[in-house]
């Protein structure tokens, strides 16, 4: 049997779940077996229809304590419930959750983990698991030879299959362990669209200039429904908030698209965004790196470029 990790924020089902959901469902298929969710905590949304992304069963613990993460209190739980489940095998999102997770339930269970995948193993001559490395610029092929295995799936990495099966609900009876962690307040980002789950991101260098300029990378970004990003030296400026820097040293996103505005393209931010699906790269020097990495690129002043291309989606999509 494949356990998939569900992992949830807010109460809510991340995307980078269905993701692993599908892949676990997928790698089940491939190996003549079934693919079961574990759920700690709880969610507003339907559990029954996780089905619909391949799995047989969801396990859950129903305990509002479970819905702040704790890796140590997570692993722990997690672990005892691999020894009452059995599964062969253990798939979580290759997010802040995965990666506090994971290892820690490795060690526990003495399993090969490989963090990173981005395909499903190959399986003809062992158990072999693809991922990237040297941030995004390499791939390797990691053999796993542990009785329990665990895999970390990189965000964006493989596609969200729907069915309409259900999935059965069965409660987990385990008790959840006292946490060390005392929380005393909770800040949270606000904005349209969370950047690690988004779509669609379009972000900015210092090629605007200054602050007051952002609004047109706002309105591009308002208008696909995208979250917003930046370059390391806008929010090293104050320009922008640090949770919106992508890049090596920032968060490292894979949406579909991703627009560039005014960003030279080092090999620091490159390596934060270099898993997009397709990049957008805009910029009046025709020099600048980023063009290498481009699938498209429009060579020209960003002030007079993005607020165009802002109407000119607006009116496809009649707004």
């Amino acid at each position: 049997m494949i356990l998939v990790f569900i992992d949830h924020s807010d109460e809510q089902i991340k995307k980078s779940t269905f993701e692993a959901l599908s892949y676990g469902a997928a790698l089940a298929e491939k190996l003549n077996t079934d693919a079961e969710g574990l759920l700690l905590g709880s969610v507003t949304d339907d559990i029954e229809s996780l089905g619909n992304y391949g799995i047989k069963k969801t396990h859950q613990l129903k305990d509002a304590r479970l819905n702040q993460l704790d890796a140590e209190v997570h692993a722990k739980i997690i672990h005892e419930a691999v020894n009452n489940l059995k599964p062969e095998i253990i798939v979580f999102s290759h997010n802040q959750t995965g990666k506090s997770v994971a290892p820690l339930l490795a060690a526990k269970l003495k399993a090969g983990l490989v963090s990173g995948a981005v395909a499903l193993p190959e399986t003809s001559n062992g158990f072999v698991v693809k991922k990237s490395v040297f941030s995004g610029k390499a791939f390797a092929n990691i053999k796993i030879i542990s009785p329990i295995k665990i895999i970390s799936l990189n965000l964006n990495s493989y596609p969200i299959k729907k069915t309409e099966d259900k999935a059965i609900i069965e409660a987990l009876n385990i008790s959840v362990p006292s946490s060390q962690i005392k929380i005393k307040a909770t800040n949270k980002i606000k904005g349209e669209v969370p950047l690690t789950e988004a779509e669609i991101v379009v972000s900015g260098g210092r090629g605007l200039k200054g602050p007051e300029n952002w609004k047109i990378v706002e309105d591009l970004a308002h208008t696909l429904h995208a979250a917003t990003a930046c370059s390391r030296p806008v929010a090293d400026a104050d320009w922008r908030p640090h949770h919106e820097h992508v890049g090596q040293t920032g968060i490292q996103i894979a949406p579909d698209l991703y627009i560039a505005i005014g960003i030279s393209g080092a090999i620091q931010h490159l390596a934060g965004v270099n898993r997009s699906k397709t990049i957008v790269v805009i910029n009046k020097d025709a020099e600048a790196p980023f063009f290498k990495a481009a699938d498209y690129g429009i060579v020209g002043d960003a002030f007079e470029v993005v607020p165009k291309l802002t109407e000119a989606i607006k009116k496809i999509k009649g707004n």
